[in-house]
């Protein structure tokens, strides 16, 4: 490979990164202008919830208690009454907002929520209950994320290998739910006190229920070296979680339907 150094006649600008997305107002009550919901193809492999920079929505070979849980922030164990088929039948599902702009996360669950009442039917009420859980909290030596200096009021977490996960533009409580969600056993609790959006990775070594049905057939070369996911929190994050009882929201299904026509 030949290598010539660039003169001011050759050498080309780097272009600007995009603009952020253009964000909805504050003060706006998107809804869905069109949702299509239809089952998903029984081959189908792979599943998200997922949404683009316009602010369209997808969800892809998914069951729909793994949408109630996104919307709610709720544990498996947090949902009590759901049919049978809530757990056991995946949709696919496309939804184009009525207004212009990127919703914000609350304005995007809102939204989900009233899809979710219109197309499915669902009816709840919430009550309190002493639940097994595991509580978060900071550690006595403080934090050890970096605060995000992103605008954009939506996060990112994305894996990065058995035993690694990159967060962007999180706060704790969404840390939490992607915690109970995707690595625990039991709802996590965030009382951390912290308001703040923080960017973080974090590496641990993954245990047998971590690495899910289909584990991959080699893990990472350092992943012995790792420690355990609390301690790997504690040590890396600056949080502490133990686990006990407390109390817990409970979303109590009274009613739900299979999907309207679209």
């Amino acid at each position: 490979m030949d290598l010539v150094k660039a003169t001011p006649s050759t050498e080309w600008e780097i272009p600007e990164p995009p603009p952020p997305p253009r964000m909805m107002a504050a003060d706006a009550k998107p809804t869905f202008e069109v949702a299509t919901i239809k089952p998903s193809d029984p081959a189908a492999q792979g599943q998200g919830i997922n949404v683009n920079p316009s602010g369209h929505f997808t969800m892809r070979n998914t069951p729909l208690v793994d949408l109630i849980k996104f919307t709610y922030g709720l544990h498996p164990k947090q949902i009590v009454g759901a049919p049978s088929w809530v757990d056991s039948e995946r949709f696919d599902i496309l939804g184009k907002p009525d207004l212009p702009g990127l919703a914000s996360t609350p304005q995007f669950k809102a939204m989900i929520m009233k899809l979710l009442a219109e197309r499915f039917g669902l009816e709840f009420h919430r009550e309190k209950r002493e639940l097994s859980a595991y509580v978060m909290t900071v550690d006595k030596a403080g934090i050890k994320m970096t605060k995000s200096e992103n605008p954009v009021p939506l996060y990112g977490i994305g894996g990065r290998g058995p035993g690694a996960v990159g967060v962007r533009n999180a706060t704790m409580a969404e840390f939490a739910d992607f915690l109970q969600s995707r690595l625990l056993e039991r709802p996590v609790v965030d009382q951390t006190g912290l308001t703040d959006r923080f960017d973080f990775t974090l590496e641990w070594k993954p245990d047998q229920s971590q690495l899910g049905p289909n584990p991959p057939a080699q893990l990472p070369a350092n992943v012995e070296d790792r420690p355990d996911l609390m301690t790997a929190m504690r040590v890396q994050l600056g949080l502490k979680v133990e686990s006990g009882k407390a109390p817990v929201d409970v979303l109590v299904i009274d009613k739900m339907t299979k999907p309207t026509e679209n």
